[in-house]
């Protein structure tokens, strides 16, 4: 390897695309152009970058497989994120195999982080990584992770740890870009998560509250994951919007009741109630009670019906900090990334047609926007500011 090639390398590591560019910009081996993809994607050109990667993977011989396989892992990271999420999970894990089969820890390591997905999956493939032999750039990559997985898991003593190690390596690195990237992190945990509702109160909640919420002993309607709970118990209405606007409904009146037009016109949507609506609100107030037997019972009042926990003596609602329809889609889009419809509804776990309604609705509202035509059409917006998107995002609660 040539001296341009290596003082080009060390400027990527540390953090420089425009010193490497200076080096290799003209050239076009297989080396040059693996690091001008680089550089490329840690300047913002993406688009450029994947050529350039994909140039270099195929410039490389077939002897050179620790090299196409690193490109691999680069494409890969490019693709994370231009929030390309079908990119083939296969090839990744074939060139993860290759760079551990010819001891390359690091590289290998690092396609182990973008092969997370699901959480379940995450903490699994997290436990077999060692972060102590990586380099300090790679160890606060690796606790960044370890962060996010805790705070989508409402563990955040852990996140803490694991930024506050994160913090420390991106300051051994020296790149200031990890280091900015580490603190955008942080703030998540001081940035209010969510709303609590209880005796007809509200205040916002930071995330460790939320967690203290949920391992206390009350009854919790959760707005954010549509679900009902006790210390024992989960009951989800994801499934259920009608049961669960009721639900939420009289968790929010709790002690009270509520009336029974008031209770029509959360679940059903009707401005006039007629004895069509009371009939129907008769039948889902019966199926409330049947799904909700474990946890509460609800019991009818003159005005209406209240709720009646079994086991606890304090019902709250966890609800959204802001409030919005199509809240799920924005917080993916709050992280100021442009996203393809396609990649949203993997994302979601949803058809792409309902996502590109939801996407021409906020777009209608003025909350996101679009460029590009056909399949390279992204959509973005800025994030809501003063709110983390935490608990809009789908992921399982610690006893889901």
């Amino acid at each position: 390897m040539d001296s341009l090639i290596t003082a080009a390398a060390r400027a990527l590591a540390a953090g420089d695309p425009l010193g490497a560019l200076n080096r290799v910009a003209l050239r076009d081996d297989a080396p040059a152009l693996a690091l001008r993809g680089i550089a490329m994607a840690q300047l913002g050109d993406l688009v450029r970058a994947k050529a350039l990667v994909r140039s270099a993977a195929r410039a490389f011989g077939p002897k050179e497989a620790v090299a196409r396989a690193r490109c691999a892992v680069a494409e890969a990271e490019i693709a994370l994120v231009s929030r390309d999420l079908g990119w083939p999970a296969k090839a990744l894990d074939a060139a993860r195999a290759t760079l551990e089969a010819h001891g390359d820890r690091v590289n290998a390591a690092h396609a182990r982080h973008l092969l997370i997905g699901r959480l379940d999956e995450a903490e699994r493939t997290l436990a077999e990584l060692d972060p102590a032999p990586f380099p300090p750039a790679s160890r606060a990559a690796h606790e960044l992770v370890v962060a996010g997985i805790a705070m989508r898991c409402l563990r955040t003593k852990t996140a803490r740890a694991a930024l506050a190690r994160a913090e420390r390596a991106a300051r051994h690195a020296r790149i200031p870009a990890l280091t900015a990237e580490v603190e955008s992190a942080s703030l998540v945990l001081n940035t209010p998560a969510a709303r609590l509702i209880a005796r007809g109160e509200e205040r916002l909640l930071l995330l460790k509250e939320v967690e203290a919420i949920l391992a206390s002993k009350a009854l919790v309607v959760n707005a954010c994951r549509h679900v009902v709970r006790d210390p024992r118990t989960v009951v989800s209405l994801a499934s259920r919007p009608v049961l669960f606007a009721l639900a939420r409904a009289l968790g929010e009146a709790w002690p009270g009741d509520v009336p029974r037009d008031m209770l029509v016109a959360r679940a059903f949507r009707a401005k006039h109630a007629d004895e069509s609506h009371r009939a129907r609100l008769r039948v889902e107030v019966g199926r409330l009670r049947t799904v909700l037997r474990t946890l509460a019972g609800v019991s009818a009042t003159k005005r209406g019906f209240a709720l009646a926990p079994r086991r606890a003596h304090e019902v709250v609602v966890l609800a959204r900090p802001v409030e919005e329809q199509h809240a799920a889609v924005l917080a993916f889009l709050a992280d100021g990334e442009s996203w393809s419809s396609s990649a949203l509804a993997l994302a979601l776990g949803t058809s792409q047609r309902t996502v590109q309604r939801a996407l021409d609705s906020l777009a209608a509202a003025g909350k996101v926007q679009s460029f590009g035509r056909g399949r390279a059409r992204r959509w973005m917006t800025p994030p809501v500011p003063g709110f983390t998107t935490i608990l809009l995002l789908p992921a399982p609660l610690p006893s889901d």
